[in-house]
């Protein structure tokens, strides 16, 4: 089934407002899932309604310590829903979004980025053109630095569009800028609540994601015309124990996906954690990125040899869909 595109032509979302009198609405659910970072949250969902096309809801899913503070947005075609969830992390949050969400397609965004006027439309209309199975990502640049030092973690800046199938040599789906039908979602089997930000293994839970979707045989399609821009917030201090962490997660996804009849996981490992002492040295008038890469590796010899010694059975980990009223 295709996303729809929606013919609807709805009122301005606010009184006095500068926005277009007229706004499409994409039959599209936003998912964005956040914790104890309300003043990011707030300015990813208004750039959301801010933009050319908005979706036909955003649904929030909030692990935030105490209750839930409401965001203050103004009345229009987009529904707003703002969801508390036990802090079990983002692939747990979203997988809760997907299960809430009353649209078939899925888009996945998160609190700290800024969407460009045309993301949204951009992502929809690429499924819209996609196979069943399809997943769509996006471009995610830097935005500006608020504090002195910040840091962006990650960016994808390839401005050509792609198409990536079968078994590849490394990962190109930002989990943060995707959009993707809500049957391949279930199929996929979601996200791995074993892996992102919030779990023992905190990150690669996008890499896990679409490598799981090639597996099954979907493509994943890259549409540089979707830009979202990742806040620079993070305090020059956070940067080392950030990529410790970001390694130990792909640490976990690789040992995940470790076997000893197929050697496709392995190749890729040690490919990997043999360049991080070559990219150190290349950084060598750039110290603080050149330890970011020891650091890196570090975490994802710490990630392997945590996964590979656990008890990590495989579980479900996208609950029941929930078809809401609409």
């Amino acid at each position: 089934m295709r996303p729809r595109l929606s013919a609807r032509r709805l009122h301005p979302r606010s009184e006095g407002s500068a926005v277009k009198p007229e706004v499409p609405v994409l039959a599209a659910s936003v998912i964005i899932c956040t914790r104890n970072r309300h003043d990011l949250l707030a300015g990813s969902v208004h750039s959301i309604l801010d933009a050319d096309h908005v979706p036909a809801e955003i649904i929030i899913v909030d692990q935030s310590d105490g209750p839930l503070v409401a965001l203050d947005v103004p009345s229009g075609p987009c529904r707003v829903r703002h969801v508390q969830a036990t802090p079990d992390g983002s692939s747990s949050a979203r997988n809760r979004g997907a299960a809430e969400a009353g649209e078939d397609t899925l888009v996945f965004t998160d609190d700290d980025m800024i969407a460009d006027a045309r993301w949204l439309q951009s992502l929809v209309n690429t499924l819209f053109h996609a196979r069943p199975n399809d997943v769509v990502t996006g471009r995610v640049l830097a935005g500006c630095v608020e504090i002195a030092g910040a840091f962006v973690p990650a960016t994808v800046d390839a401005t050509r569009p792609g198409v990536y199938i079968g078994r590849l040599s490394r990962d190109v789906l930002a989990g943060g800028n995707m959009a993707i039908r809500r049957t391949a979602f279930l199929s996929s089997g979601g996200f791995d609540t074993r892996l992102g930000p919030g779990s023992r293994f905190p990150a690669a839970e996008d890499n896990d994601f679409g490598f799981r979707v090639l597996e099954q045989g979907g493509r994943i399609l890259y549409e540089p015309a979707a830009v979202l821009y990742h806040r620079a917030w993070r305090a020059p201090a956070a940067f080392l124990p950030l990529r410790f962490a970001y390694g130990r997660g792909k640490g976990g996804f690789y040992a995940k996906h470790l076997h000893i009849r197929d050697t496709h996981m392995l190749r890729r490992l040690i490919v990997d954690l043999a360049r991080r002492p070559v990219r150190a040295a290349r950084f060598a008038l750039h110290p603080r990125r050149g330890l970011g890469e020891l650091a890196y590796g570090m975490g994802m010899l710490r990630g392997l040899v945590e996964w590979s010694l656990g008890s990590f059975a495989p579980r479900r980990t996208v609950p029941a869909p929930v078809r809401l009223a609409r």
